[in-house]
């Protein structure tokens, strides 16, 4: 059976107040990983999953965050795999 696997980049502006708290959810969520954080609120993540639908669950969940601002795709990459 084919199925894929899903890499997608993000960058998320958020409020400065809210850096910590925003970075612990991100982190939490599935899949994320965040690779950058700077002062002003900027985050460079990357999400990783096996559907479609679980990047999209998770770009809305870090959307949905108290304190983001906008996110921004900036890449996103899809590979088949094969199951044994």
């Amino acid at each position: 059976m084919s199925q894929e696997y899903h890499v997608t980049s993000l960058v998320v502006h958020a409020a400065p107040k809210a850096i910590s708290q925003i970075e612990t959810k991100i982190r939490a969520l599935e899949g994320a990983d965040v690779h950058a954080v700077t002062d002003e609120g900027k985050f460079v993540i990357t999400l990783e999953g096996e559907t479609q639908a679980s990047i999209l669950d998770n770009v809305e969940a870090i959307n949905a965050l108290e304190g983001v601002l906008n996110s921004s795709l900036i890449y996103h990459q899809v590979e088949p795999t094969q199951e044994s």
